[in-house]
């Protein structure tokens, strides 16, 4: 009878724990259910955002313009002038020479890499399944002080120095509002490579019934590097697609 009694016990414990435990999957589909949903996440067309970034004690109006077919736009203002930091038109990633003041294309490599990962335009985690990414549970864990869960992303392979490489991230979920909160992929190429970017992500807002971060804190190996501030949002409002192309001498 004790045997019985303590199997039972055990079969009750292991049932619980096999309907309360969340998967990978589980959590990411709740996560986009509560920033607004599938269908009207698959109805943005184009994101532009103003704001500020805070970099070295200067602050740095922009505007940043994303559309969902993977063009985007990030131009800043400067004293006396505005320039575009970096432009995707589809095929070829550019930007302004800050001494020269003109446009330059960015490496092939950088344009690959850019268009492999231009889907993710709009929100990284939406359609993961149809873009080719995976996810995995790592662990229930903390991120300053708060409860999450670990969740590693596997995206497209990157190319690095001519060979492709494993390209993930991981993304911390907090557990009270299943959004992600963090961040955390090593830096491949370039300066800062072998560094590890952190990304936080903070004071979710609605705008037009769907949720995102306003603020934004990039780190490198725990240094502040970057603030964005959003100060406002507009979805599918009236894009000058001219913005997206290279200007021509």
């Amino acid at each position: 009878m004790k045997t019985l009694k303590l199997l039972s016990v055990l079969f009750i414990f292991c049932l619980a724990l096999t309907t309360t435990a969340q998967t990978a999957e589980e959590i990411i589909d709740t996560y986009i259910e509560n920033i607004g949903g599938v269908d009207a996440w698959n109805k943005v067309e184009s994101v532009k955002i103003t704001g500020v970034g805070k970099q070295g004690g200067q602050d740095y109006p922009f505007v940043a313009t994303f559309m969902n077919d993977g063009r985007s736009n990030i131009t800043i203002e400067l004293p006396g002038t505005s320039m575009v930091y970096q432009a995707f038109d589809g095929e070829t990633a550019w930007g302004m020479n800050f001494q020269t003041q003109k446009a330059e294309a960015l490496d092939s490599e950088t344009s690959l890499n850019m268009k492999n990962e231009a889907k993710d335009n709009v929100e990284i985690f939406l359609n993961y399944k149809e873009k080719g990414y995976s996810v995995e549970l790592l662990e229930k864990t903390t991120w300053e002080g708060t409860e999450v869960n670990k969740i590693k992303l596997t995206k497209t392979p990157m190319m690095v120095d001519g060979k492709e490489e494993e390209n993930t991230e991981i993304y911390y979920f907090d557990t009270e509002n299943n959004v992600p909160i963090a961040s955390e992929a090593v830096v491949k190429s370039g300066p800062a490579k072998g560094a590890t970017a952190q990304t936080i992500m903070t004071d979710y807002q609605e705008v037009g019934g769907l949720y995102l971060a306003h603020t934004i804190i990039e780190k490198f190996n725990g240094q502040t590097g970057l603030e964005m501030i959003y100060e406002t949002v507009e979805f599918n409002t009236e894009i000058d697609e001219a913005i997206f192309k290279m200007p021509k001498e």
